[in-house]
């Protein structure tokens, strides 16, 4: 099953998972650190009404937001997201916020419905399309979510396309289109050699193509890029343990149980269990 990233650590720009038998994707979420929304505040000295001060308090808020967001504070991030849509109630960011708290309070019926007003918003931004489509993806509909990502992939402004490719090849992997799955993440690597959730995708299809060595190639890439998490190990270990090498499985198995406790499955037929 794939990875799931924190959920402030994925793709906004402002203004700007994987294959069957498989639990849980990983999906490149709204990263409030990137904004590229316009940080230069309205001429009040030429035309100060009501209008220009509302944009500029949805500016500020829409700040003060991501801010709360980023330490976690999700009751602020509501409010001032709320906020902003009071003075802007086209306010896309402001949208995409409370999306993403709802997402982190686990209410993904609800963030969905922000996720999906954003793009109603902002039909034709990149961002706003991955976010909708990843949304999709972890809902349960793999197949559908796939033209939501060529949609933003459509968009010669976007900024990250990696993002969207990576999940892209996820969700193709998940609804069973392992052709374009292994396209999309290994185009997704040509752009960013060291996106993890490609490399990890990339590791279990040659995992599942017989590929062990292959696999491993693209594990240990994988666990070099970006912090471990269970999927992570699971694979490595899975990986070892076709190669036959029962001591390097039994060591990720280990790594499973120290650094995450709570997480089942070993790749070892073992159920992760102490």
């Amino acid at each position: 099953m794939w990875a799931r990233w924190p959920l402030w650590a994925v793709l906004l720009a402002l203004a700007a998972t994987g294959l069957s038998g498989c639990k849980r994707l990983t999906f490149v979420r709204p990263n409030f650190d990137k904004t590229n929304y316009e940080h230069t505040g309205p001429d009040y000295a030429v035309r100060d009404d009501k209008r220009t001060k509302d944009a500029s308090v949805a500016r500020t808020r829409v700040q003060l937001a991501q801010a709360a967001l980023r330490n976690g504070d999700l009751d602020g991030a509501e409010r001032d997201a709320r906020t902003a849509l009071k003075a802007d109630p086209r306010s896309v960011e402001a949208v995409t916020i409370l999306g993403a708290v709802a997402e982190r309070r686990g209410d993904m019926a609800g963030a969905g419905q922000h996720y999906k007003k954003a793009v109603e918003l902002a039909p034709e931004r990149g961002a706003f399309l991955n976010n909708y489509g990843a949304w999709l993806c972890a809902s349960g509909h793999a197949a559908e979510s796939l033209s939501w990502f060529d949609r933003a992939l459509a968009d010669s402004a976007y900024a990250t396309p990696t993002a969207a490719l990576a999940n892209a090849g996820s969700c193709a992997a998940t609804a069973g289109q392992t052709q374009r799955a292994e396209r999309d993440l290994r185009t997704a690597l040509a752009l960013d050699a060291n996106n993890a959730l490609a490399l990890g995708g990339l590791a279990r299809i040659e995992l599942q193509k017989g590929n062990a060595f292959e696999a491993r190639a693209f594990s240990e890439r994988r666990l070099a890029a970006a912090p471990a998490d269970p999927d992570a190990l699971v694979l490595a270990s899975q990986i070892e343990q076709k190669l036959g090498d029962t001591a390097a499985a039994a060591r990720y198995v280990q790594r499973l149980r120290a650094e995450f406790p709570d997480a089942q499955g070993s790749g070892t037929g073992d159920d992760g269990k102490r």
